[in-house]
């Protein structure tokens, strides 16, 4: 007969384990509706149910799920050109977001970072329109793209100067969406192969992870479905500075917690 106590932790187990596939589902239908922004949703929840040390890993591969479901289904959608080059200068930006992550004083730079992003957001959801890049800009490709590497690196937020990209380049949200998948599987799997170094992928992690999996596939359709829905690119690119917004004050709440 099976104790008291031992009926007791596999309630809680399966109670977590439910918990997780709920946060993953809604997570993935917003990254699958938007092409960014899951880990505003993922990782704060996650962290209340495990340590940090799993639930940054968790979403970065549930996010190298998501990459590659959506890659395989547009891929005629993908700007390559346009992700291959922000790959390219994001993996240089990474470095110098891990050393400010590791040297430079913490709460003020998320305040100021997080308030950047707070007043550009409103900026742009005032109203005021972005200058048309007609082709890809050198620049404005080694701008964002170095940007997104530091902030990826640093803080995990790789999506804002993305934002800017696609909105300056006038992509409608499924070519934003496709392009940014092309863009983070490369980052993700980059990431992945950091924690992999550091001995973060462990049993328990991939246990998350497999539970989770039954809670992505069903998701992405439902995010992909949602985003074709939206055929006015400027309505979509204002519902993303929505989630700019809500990324810099989730910035500043974190600095000051």
């Amino acid at each position: 007969m099976v104790s008291s106590k031992k009926l007791y932790l596999a309630m809680i187990f399966t109670a977590v384990v439910a918990w997780v596939m709920l946060i993953v589902f809604v997570a993935a239908i917003f990254r699958s509706a938007f092409g960014f922004g899951e880990s505003l949703v993922a990782v704060p929840l996650l962290a209340l149910l495990m340590p940090l040390n799993i639930a940054v890993p968790l979403s970065v591969l549930v996010s190298v799920t998501i990459a590659v479901f959506v890659v395989a289904q547009d891929h005629q959608k993908i700007h390559f050109k346009s992700a291959a080059n922000l790959v390219i200068y994001a993996l240089i930006g990474i470095p110098i977001g891990l050393w400010l992550l590791t040297h430079a004083a913490q709460q003020p730079v998320k305040i100021l970072l997080g308030l950047v992003i707070l007043v550009f957001a409103g900026y742009l959801l005032s109203g005021a329109r972005l200058k048309e890049l007609k082709t890809d800009s050198k620049w404005w490709l080694l701008g964002c793209g170095l940007l997104s590497g530091i902030l990826g690196g640093a803080y995990g937020l790789n999506g804002p100067p993305l934002v800017i990209y696609g909105a300056k380049r006038r992509w409608s949200a499924q070519h934003f969406r496709a392009t940014l998948q092309a863009y983070f599987l490369v980052a993700s799997l980059t990431g992945v192969i950091g924690y992999w170094i550091s001995g973060l992928l462990n049993q328990t992690l991939f246990n998350y992870y497999l539970w989770s999996l039954p809670a992505v596939v069903p998701a992405v359709l439902i995010g992909r479905k949602a985003n074709t829905m939206i055929q006015d690119g400027d309505r979509f690119f204002k519902y993303s500075y929505i989630i700019l917004a809500a990324l810099g004050m989730l910035l500043i709440l974190n600095a000051i917690g």
